[in-house]
């Protein structure tokens, strides 16, 4: 699969922009805030209906504009597909594909996998759980449709019994009702557990020897699933802590607590790894990532690397960009010294200058 083109109208700093991009290695280089980045997260949207920034429709419409327009083709098999998204500051986005309108975000999911990499991802190790969820929920999403429903059901149901658990304080006969949500809770939250367990597991097949070869054999990675509660013992915990929900009105027991470790050579990196060890840690992981989409769908994403090459050390990045040359790339970046310096093959190059495109070959 790859992105043949994407077009932008009143995209955040793009009044109107039309770009084609190679099939392989796609560089998008200029100073910083000209507009690199909102590029990588129009493609990202696109495909998956989320900035990858976590931003808000109205937050991507160009100032003073009251709505904006992204068109990507995707070619997938030997058939081009046309996504149409439309942004609304007080509506909901509106979403067509090959011209029919969709209901629910799920719809989209398979046209296109994309994995993103950005500077804060090299974070994800030492900042808190809820980053390594969203690693975990983000990709989860692209890889099973049922994924992004039950989610999506999971965190309403979450939010709805939160609120009950604030209105029984002001009328306690509410309390009888709270079975019903947690028996829905359970239900959402152990497909939620057995999916993220077993993405885990086939990543883990995955990431030992990609972390293994970019540490030249010196370490061993492994992956553990720390679960908040076990699939079987849900209901049960749930109601024990039940108590403990009514007193601090909130829910204190499921997925939306779990996170995962990362062990190198049998140590949680999270705690007690240098920060060497745990950018390394993050590289391997979104490697991984991009093996694990081929391995399930027969077929590579498309991978967006936003101004990564400057935060790795030369042996990661050779490794890196050794590793995507049967990839379509979109890299950006500051200036193209490091891809001639490692001599590294560029299909088309485009600089980026204050929301307008010149492609330079």
């Amino acid at each position: 699969m790859y992105i043949e083109s994407l077009e932008l109208k009143n995209y955040r700093n793009y009044e109107y922009l039309c770009i084609d991009f190679d099939q392989g290695t796609n560089i998008l280089f200029g100073d910083n805030a000209q507009g690199k980045t909102n590029i990588l997260e129009a493609v990202y949207l696109a495909g998956t209906t989320k900035s990858h920034r976590g931003s808000k429709d109205k937050e991507l419409i160009r100032f003073e504009q009251d709505e904006s327009h992204i068109r990507m083709f995707v070619n997938k098999d030997g058939v081009s597909h046309k996504i149409d998204m439309h942004l609304k500051k007080n509506k909901s986005k509106g979403i067509a594909v090959d011209g029919i309108p969709i209901k629910k975000a799920s719809q989209l999911f398979g046209i296109v996998n994309l994995v993103f990499f950005s500077p804060e991802d090299l974070n994800i190790i030492k900042n808190g759980p809820s980053e390594r969820r969203r690693f975990m929920d983000l990709e989860l999403c692209q890889l099973h449709r049922i994924y992004l429903q039950d989610l999506s059901d999971y965190n309403r149901i979450l939010n709805q019994r939160n609120k009950l658990l604030k209105d029984i304080a002001f009328s306690p006969r509410l309390e009888e009702t709270l079975d019903v949500w947690d028996m829905q809770l359970v239900n959402y939250g152990k497909k939620i557990i057995s999916l993220r367990k077993e993405f885990l597991h086939d990543l883990n097949e995955i990431i030992f020897d990609i972390h293994k070869n970019l540490t030249g054999g010196k370490e061993e990675l492994i992956l553990e699933y720390e679960p908040d509660v076990e699939e079987e013992e849900f209901e049960d915990k749930l109601l024990k802590t039940r108590e403990k929900d009514l007193r601090f009105k909130v829910s204190s027991t499921g997925p939306h607590r779990d996170d995962f470790c990362v062990k190198v050579n049998g140590i949680d990196i999270r705690k007690f790894g240098s920060q060497g060890q745990q950018r390394t840690a993050a590289l391997s992981l979104k490697m991984s990532e991009i093996y694990l989409v081929r391995k399930i769908i027969k077929d590579y994403p498309v991978l967006l690397l936003d101004d990564v090459l400057s935060e790795l050390d030369s042996s990661r990045q050779n490794y890196l960009l050794q590793s995507i040359h049967e990839i379509q790339t979109m890299i950006t970046c500051t200036g193209l010294d490091e891809f001639i310096q490692n001599q590294f093959s560029i299909n088309r190059v485009f600089r980026v200058i204050d929301g307008n495109v010149f492609k330079n070959n």
